[in-house]
């Protein structure tokens, strides 16, 4: 009969124990997941002020010379590369 005591209070910590060792884990998943969120949506903030540049930029390219157009559009493609790359940084986060 103590056998089964003993084994019962063996398989009862050892439950205890994985709860407490999963109730850490899930702790330290939830604080990186709220500092996942806060850098993802700082980023996003960013890329939207050089989405509004873009356009500023997209827009302008259509009201100028010829002479001018190539240094925009150049300004241009280089911030649109910014952008995908923010957006794909943003989207391994999830």
């Amino acid at each position: 009969m103590n056998d089964i005591k003993e084994s019962f209070e063996d398989i009862s910590e050892d439950i205890e124990e994985m709860v407490e060792k999963l109730k850490e884990e899930r702790d330290e998943l939830r604080v990186k997941l709220h500092l996942a969120k806060m850098e993802a949506s700082e980023e996003w903030q960013e890329l939207e002020r050089k989405w509004s540049k873009l356009e500023a930029k997209a827009k302008k390219i259509g009201g100028e010379a010829a002479g001018s157009t190539g240094e925009i559009r150049a300004a241009a493609q280089l911030l649109g590369q910014e952008i995908k790359a923010g957006f794909k940084r943003i989207a391994k986060q999830f």
